[in-house]
């Protein structure tokens, strides 16, 4: 089970009053071990401990963490446990796996682990068991995909469906979006998909603009069916099938993963093919919902159960492994360490795969929605450095554009590594069937790519941790001119996580990772992860703006000076 809890409330901090972090002796260890490694270095750590790469990882079902490659000791791990424990994350734990309203802000419960909870278990919310309605959504939704993928769903003229378009945005778009990408050697090939979210009309014309509508099906991904940019993509679509093939298309044409009937009847989609979900699952926590319906077609029921196994396998850890073993825990602790005693703001996610392209990206909305707060759950204004900038792209290509910072710059950047022991399976597999050349290739002097590429894996974390000393570039005969500029510091702080392969199963494994990951970080600054009132201002603003820009008079304008003349620019010269 989790550590004990220490919080001074006895049983885990109160929801709306948790406690200032920064005010306990925890914290106060905490800086002292900081001041006392200001001068270490991971040569020396490593030098001092033969042991350190065993005594600093952890592995959960595979997935394999080693964190000793960073700016720390094992007494630095006791200690951010504690801290840890005297936030009450054990409670905070327990409070979200069993359905409190843990999102205080929305009076909502956070129960995105009910989404991937067997069947037969019961987290009840309001005193009503929501895994009945979980698997009840799911079994509809496997349903539907078998008869896509079959051929029995077809388009208005009965032609089978060749492509589906997922028009979402944010969390409506960026989980499927990347999942689809990371699992691509999973997906059946004679099916499409594609994804659109940007309200730029270049987005949805470069969807659509090469398709034939009678095969194509559209997946409208909007729990209240008026997101704005969704829904404008949507009737843009609608508009372009009823063209085409006539009002009476749009029936078999789009389904709705939504909550409001009236709005997707209006639309003109059957509610019958509607899927629905909770006021409890957040849109960056929604992938496995009906939101992953594009998915599911994609890479069929079986592979998207694995997925859900994968999730909840690394839900059960974190909720019963120890912290001292607990990777989304250790993982938070580690961030951390660098945002507040290191006073260090971004955080690179460096995935040594092809398909994990998307994954950065996906990570910067879970993180930098759910941390970037600064008031406490209370209200009051945090004490403490919140969520960093998230960012990063798959290795090698960043070897080529950002490395250098990251080796030799002025900006510390901590970073995650993520590689996998196996290739994918479209590379060991070949799939020649689908257009692939057949067997993972190779010229007989060159090895097998995958070993190239973990090699480089391999070689930047073990170069950003120890570097380059003067002596050691002296004596290769280096110029002596020339020494400083090939002198790399390091002491540049990775972990690394290194699985067996990139499978649906790890998938899922990855995502809850990080999930927990933002929880664990989120409860020790006491913030609320689950809401995000800071993106509604701008939309707030939009709206006002809209028909501003629209107006076929002069409209009287009420802005600061800057927004006033830069919507009379726009105006002046739009249309023209």
């Amino acid at each position: 089970m989790p550590s004990p809890d220490r919080s001074p409330a006895g049983g885990g901090d109160d929801a709306t009053q948790p406690v200032v972090i920064t005010q306990t002796p925890e914290w106060a260890a905490l800086a002292a071990a900081h001041a006392e490694l200001a001068g270490a270095s991971l040569r020396d750590l490593f030098a001092a401990d033969p042991k350190r790469a065993q005594q600093l990882s952890a592995e959960a079902d595979g997935v394999y963490l080693d964190y000793s490659k960073n700016l720390l000791t094992a007494d630095t791990v006791r200690l951010l446990v504690a801290l840890a424990e005297r936030a009450g994350l054990a409670h905070r734990i327990e409070a979200m796996f069993t359905g409190e309203k843990i999102n205080t802000t929305e009076h909502r419960a956070v129960l995105h682990v009910a989404l991937r909870a067997p069947e037969g278990a019961s987290i009840l919310v309001d005193g009503h068991n929501v895994v009945p309605d979980v698997h009840e959504v799911l079994t509809r939704m496997y349903a539907f995909a078998d008869r896509v993928r079959s051929g029995v769903w077809t388009g208005a003229t009965g032609r089978h469906i060749r492509t589906v378009v997922n028009i979402g945005i944010g969390g409506s778009d960026l989980g499927p979006a990347m999942a689809t990408e990371a699992l691509r050697p999973y997906t059946d090939r004679s099916i499409e998909t594609r994804f659109v979210s940007n309200v730029d009309g270049a987005d949805i014309w470069e969807a659509t603009h090469d398709l034939d509508p009678a095969e194509t099906l559209f997946i409208v991904s909007s729990k209240t069916f008026t997101t704005l940019e969704t829904i404008a993509n949507a009737r843009t679509a609608r508009a372009w099938v009823v063209a085409a093939l006539g009002e009476d298309a749009v029936a078999n044409h789009f389904v709705a993963v939504s909550t409001n009937e009236r709005k997707v009847a209006e639309f003109g989609i059957d509610p019958a093919n509607m899927f629905g979900f909770w006021d409890w699952v957040g849109g960056r926590y929604s992938m496995d919902s009906a939101i992953g319906l594009s998915l599911l077609i994609a890479i069929g029921p079986d592979n998207f159960r694995d997925l859900l196994a994968g999730f909840r396998a690394m839900d059960e850890h974190f909720r019963t492994t120890p912290f001292e073993r607990n990777l989304p825990v250790l993982l938070g602790l580690i961030g951390l360490w660098y945002r507040d005693f290191f006073g260090l703001q971004t955080h690179a996610v460096l995935p040594y795969s092809h398909y994990l392209s998307r994954f950065p990206a996906y990570l910067q909305q879970l993180d930098m929605e759910s941390n970037g707060k600064s008031v406490d759950r209370a209200g009051r204004p945090v004490t403490t450095a919140t969520g960093p900038v998230v960012w990063g792209t798959p290795g090698t290509n960043g070897q080529h554009a950002y490395y250098q910072l990251l080796h030799q710059g002025t900006t510390i950047v901590p970073a995650d590594f993520i590689g996998f022991i196996e290739p994918p399976r479209s590379v060991t597999a070949g799939q020649p069937e689908n257009g692939g050349p057949g067997g993972a290739i190779a010229p007989p002097d060159q090895p097998d790519q995958h070993l190239l590429l973990m090699a480089n894996f391999f070689a930047q974390t073990e170069a950003l941790a120890f570097g380059r000393t003067a002596a050691e570039v002296a004596a290769e005969g280096v110029a002596p001119d020339l020494v400083p500029h090939r002198v790399f510091a390091g002491n540049r702080p990775t972990n690394t996580l290194l699985a067996p392969a990139l499978t649906p199963f790890t998938l899922g494994q990855l995502i809850a990772l990080y999930e927990h990951k933002v929880f664990t970080q989120g409860t020790i600054w006491g913030i609320n992860s689950f809401d995000q009132w800071g993106v509604e201002l701008g939309k707030v603003l939009a709206g006002r703006i809209v028909p501003e820009l629209a107006s076929g008079d002069e409209p009287a304008l009420g802005h600061d000076s800057s927004t006033n003349e830069l919507i009379r620019r726009f105006r002046a010269g739009h249309g023209g």
